[in-house]
């Protein structure tokens, strides 16, 4: 692709593995510098900027506990600071606890909301004067489809990442003006190094009967898409939830 990005900054909350890492990967090879927000992988991300410095990107990794406000506010600062500006901003990092809902304790529930909806509302909430600074930005949150349609286990998860489309939606009406665009995509089922790989081998052919496109996503399906709403060419794109699902969900 050649989308433009170049001189752009982003920021990838959660970058350093996975489906962040990949994302970071994509936006830096479509020009743009990134910073890699992480909390507990520092190792996977100075590999990351390692790999994208050696392929003659910019890159940074920023630790940071995106649940905590005054954390994330200082560390976009940082940013703005080490790479001169924030162009995108990619919700990307999250929590996830699997349990049946009533068995799930208020505990419980603490952690998964503070990363999955504050998380966003941190980030966002410090990062929006930035981009309209610059009269112009994106805005990209990654939730998984649960928030959409419901699923067993997912209850906690999937409550606080709808109420991040709802966040999604007010957003772009608000921000629209400032030339900000707001959108979020909804994950079918990735396979990660998170994965549960012995509950999926066991499990494949029944998993795969809810997907017409008989295979599970992989984090090269998501990174493009991001790219795309990354750049000028998705200028007019705002107050939507993509699904990228494999059609998990066709709703």
């Amino acid at each position: 692709m050649n989308l433009g990005l170049g001189g752009k900054v982003a920021l990838v909350t959660g970058g350093a593995r996975d489906v962040g890492r990949e994302i970071s990967l994509t936006l830096a090879r479509e020009g743009a510098a990134v910073a890699v927000n992480y909390m507990h992988s520092k190792a996977d991300a100075d590999s990351l900027v390692a790999e994208i410095t050696g392929l003659g990107g910019r890159a940074a990794a920023y630790q940071g506990d995106v649940a905590d406000y005054a954390a994330v506010s200082a560390m976009i600062d940082k940013i703005v600071a080490d790479l001169g500006r924030l162009d995108v901003v990619v919700n990307n990092a999250g929590y996830v606890e699997a349990k049946l809902f009533l068995e799930t304790t208020p505990e419980e529930w603490r952690r998964q909301v503070d990363v999955d909806l504050y998380g966003v509302f941190n980030t966002c909430h410090a990062a929006a004067p930035k981009l309209a600074a610059q009269k112009g930005g994106r805005i990209i949150s990654i939730v998984g489809d649960s928030a959409r349609v419901g699923q067993q286990r997912l209850g906690v998860s999937a409550g606080a990442r709808g109420a991040v489309l709802s966040l999604t939606r007010t957003l772009a009406k608000e921000l629209g003006r400032l030339d900000i665009t707001v959108n979020s995509l909804a994950l079918g089922w990735i396979e990660t190094s998170h994965s549960d790989k012995e509950f999926i081998a066991k499990n494949r052919e029944r998993i795969l009967a809810f997907y017409p496109i008989r295979r599970l996503g992989k984090p090269e399906d998501v990174a493009p898409l991001v790219a795309f709403l990354a750049s000028d060419l998705a200028g007019w794109v705002t107050g939507q939830t993509i699904s990228v699902s494999g059609g998990y969900s066709t709703v």
